[in-house]
Order: C-alpha cells, then sequence, then structure tokens
C-alpha cells in the first residue's frame, strides 16, 4: 500500500500543478490547450540544464538543489514559451485554439532538434544517474508514505498550490484576473488593464506547466527528454474542466487520474495486501489494456460532466477596448 500512494503521487503532483496552469490561463480569458507543448519544452531546458551542471561537475554532490534549479529553469523556459500564446491570442487576436494547438506540434520539434545538435541522439538523457530522492528519518508507519523516499518536487508542489490558490480566489489580484475571464469590458471599466492581465495569467500558466513538465520526466524518467510527456497536458486539461476550474476539485481529480496513470504503468509489481500475490499482473491483460484506462476515464468523465462544468464566459474571445 505505501509503494501505490508513493507512486500515484508522482503521477499525480505534475497532473495537480499543470491543472493549476490551466485554470490561470483561462480563467484570464486565453484558452490554453498549449499545456501539452508548454509542458514538453519547460522539461527538456530543466532536462538541458541538469545535463550542462553535471558535465561541467556542478552541484554533483548536491542532486537536491540541481532538481530545484532545473525545476526553476524549466518554469522560466515554460513562461517564455507561453509568451507565443500570449502574443498570437491578445495582440494578434488569433484563434487560440489553432494557436494552442500550433505550439504543440512546434514545441516536440523543436526539442527534438536541439537534442539532435546537442547529443545527436534522439534523447538526452543525464550523464550519471543522480538521486533526487529524500530520505527521511524514522517517522512512524501512519505517515511513512507520505514523507519516506519521497521527491523534493512533492511538498514544493503542494506548497505553490495552496499559495497559488489562495492568490487567485483570495485577493484582490485574484479578483482582477477572473473578472478579466468573465467580462472583461465590466473589467476595464474600473480601470483594470485587460492586456496586461491576460499576458501575466497566461505567462503564469507556462511557467507552472514548464515546471510539472519538467517534474513529470524527473519522476519518471530519470530526468531524460524524448520530446513527449505521454500526453499528460491533456490529462491535465481534463483534469481542469472535470475541477471545474477550482482547486479542490482539481486535487481530488488528480488524485483520482494519478492513480489510474500509477495502475498502468505499475499494475504488473502491484501487491495490495503483501502476501506475494499480484493480482492485476495474474489477469494475464495485455498491458495496454491498464495504459489506456485514464484516457477512457477522461472521455467518460468528460461526456457526463460537460453540462455541468462552468468555463470562464469570455475565454477563447479576443478582447477588443473597442467593443461595449
Amino acid at each position: 500500500m505505501t509503494f501505490l500512494i508513493q507512486q500515484t503521487l508522482i503521477y499525480t503532483i505534475p497532473l495537480m500543478i499543470v491543472a493549476l496552469a490551466g485554470v490561470f490561463a483561462e480563467r484570464s480569458g486565453i484558452i490554453n490547450i498549449a499545456l501539452d507543448g508548454m509542458m514538453i519544452f519547460g522539461s527538456f531546458m530543466g532536462a538541458l540544464s541538469v545535463h550542462f551542471m553535471q558535465n561541467n561537475n556542478i552541484l554533483i554532490d548536491k542532486p537536491q538543489v540541481m532538481f530545484i534549479i532545473a525545476m526553476a529553469i524549466a518554469a522560466i523556459f515554460g513562461a517564455l514559451f507561453s509568451l507565443l500564446l500570449s502574443f498570437s491570442a491578445i495582440n494578434l487576436k488569433a484563434d487560440q485554439t489553432i494557436g494552442g494547438t500550433a505550439l504543440n506540434m512546434l514545441a516536440p520539434a523543436a526539442t527534438l532538434l536541439i537534442v539532435k545538435i546537442v547529443s545527436m541522439q534522439d534523447r538526452l538523457a543525464m550523464p550519471k544517474p543522480l538521486n533526487f530522492v529524500v530520505f527521511n528519518p524514522d517517522i512512524g508507519n501512519a505517515f511513512k508514505p507520505f514523507f519516506d523516499k519521497m521527491f523534493i518536487s512533492t511538498y514544493i508542489v503542494i506548497a505553490l498550490f495552496i499559495i497559488l490558490s489562495i492568490l487567485l480566489y483570495k485577493t484582490k489580484y485574484g479578483l482582477r484576473l477572473r473578472a478579466c475571464g468573465e467580462h472583461p469590458q465590466a473589467a476595464d471599466s474600473v480601470g483594470i488593464n485587460v492586456y496586461k492581465m491576460r499576458y501575466l495569467g497566461t505567462t503564469i500558466s507556462g511557467a507552472l506547466a514548464g515546471m510539472g513538465g519538467y517534474i513529470y520526466i524527473a519522476t519518471t524518467a530519470s530526468g531524460t527528454a524524448e520530446g513527449t510527456v505521454a500526453g499528460m497536458g491533456f490529462l491535465a486539461l481534463a483534469i481542469m474542466i472535470f475541477g471545474n476550474w477550482k482547486p479542490i476539485g482539481i486535487a481530488l481529480g488528480s488524485l483520482l487520474f494519478g492513480l489510474l496513470k500509477c495502475i498502468g504503468a505499475t499494475y504488473a509489481s502491484l501487491d495490495i495486501n503483501g502476501d506475494g500475490v499480484f493480482f492485476l499482473k495474474d489477469l494475464g491483460l495485455p498491458i495496454y489494456f491498464y495504459n489506456i484506462i485514464p484516457y477512457v476515464v477522461v472521455l467518460l468523465i468528460l461526456a457526463f460532466a460537460s453540462g455541468k462544468s462552468r468555463a470562464p464566459k469570455a475565454e477563447g474571445i479576443p478582447y477588443d477596448k473597442g467593443q461595449r
């Protein structure tokens, strides 16, 4: 059970922060279906920074510090990459769905091209294995699954999730941002710069998505960048809709899909009762069955929950200051 909880959290954490990333963009009025592309680009830049630090023997003896720096770099480049969406949606007033799709296509192409230039391979792997896991002292069996052998990113993301949720729903800044996604004309009439708030919301969205992308590959693929995050950006987008653009719903949805992703990745080694019986493996079903479960559940949930979801009223609509 400890193994199941820890593995579930590994998949839950990036989904949770990337789904919140989508909320920041869409609450400001910008549809962000480019979460997957932002994750890919941010994860690659984070992996590239680790690759550089290892090759130059920087912080080799401090893997946790290296991990945090890589997360920060991934966030910075995710934010920069999101400016392409902001510029096309706000300045050019282009179709935001098409713009997001273009970024999802651009990100893997750009990262794989750079990987080819840097390493002459189709993937960028760390030159040396690093241990990013936090080992804690004896803390009792009740709390062991949540603290023993956990990644530092888990605690950072949970803290960020709480702080940013409070910022979005309990502060003046959050009220202004949400007003731009609900009724930008009314927001503008009281002196709120709608363009600025939408740029800010989308930039925060890109930063969180980039960070989530690196956390995903660092915790599931040893920091190896291959121009993909296994569709986690699209899962996060579905979780955002499932959670009705609200933090509590997003946290619960992330746990559900994190568990389903965990089962798909570790079904062959799941021993729930600790008695040496791997019942999922013994069912004899192909691995593809377990891998496809999260995506099938996404389709079913969206089909049944779409009628109850309430998206921001002005999302996807280019703001024209001259219109009232």
